[in-house]
């Protein structure tokens, strides 16, 4: 079972963990209501690297994130729903219970700050789908983990398997 540390906790580990030559790999995300999409991109994740390091969006983040005008119905609140719907420090609990799991952490950092902190052996993240990010947000991306001599790894989304569609579900908006 993993632990739930802080940013601080975990930067000071990181240092440990470089002299010793152990490979860090990261995941990054909101992770709010857990899902078998969640739980095999971790499983996954874990394969490459000797400590899988999962990053949760704070509340803050996600709020901001779900603002964002790439969702459709209502921008602010996914169709009525606000999230998170999880608070931060529930979801960060329920991701180190999981196997593949070694440190989960909230952070108020948008991503590429994260990882320029971290700075992990490997970085993995579900390929988006087209038009999420955008293809200058990805080449950024690139550049950044690049910068710091991070691997980016990018693995297929599971179909059918995302929050918002389980929201759908929960709420009968879709069968």
């Amino acid at each position: 079972m993993g632990q739930v540390v802080s940013q601080l906790e975990l930067l000071s580990r990181r240092g440990d963990w470089k002299r010793t030559g152990k490979r860090v790999v990261c995941a990054y995300g909101a992770f709010d209501l857990l899902h078998p999409g969640h739980i095999r991109l971790l499983e996954e994740t874990r394969d490459f690297g000797d400590l899988l390091v999962v990053a949760v969006q704070s509340d803050a983040m996600v709020r901001a994130t779900a603002a964002a005008p790439r969702n459709s119905v209502d921008p602010a609140t996914n169709g009525g729903i606000e999230k998170p719907i999880t608070p931060a420090a529930e979801r960060a609990e329920i991701l180190a219970a999981l196997r593949a799991v070694d440190f989960a952490v909230v952070t108020d950092d948008p991503l590429a700050e994260f990882l320029r902190k971290l700075q992990p052996d490997t970085f993995v993240c579900g390929d988006e789908p087209v038009g999420r990010p955008t293809s200058a947000a990805r080449d950024g991306l690139a550049r950044s983990l690049a910068a710091i001599g991070c691997k980016l790894v990018r693995l297929p989304i599971e179909p059918g398997c995302s929050t918002s569609l389980l929201i759908e579900r929960i709420t009968g908006r879709r069968a």
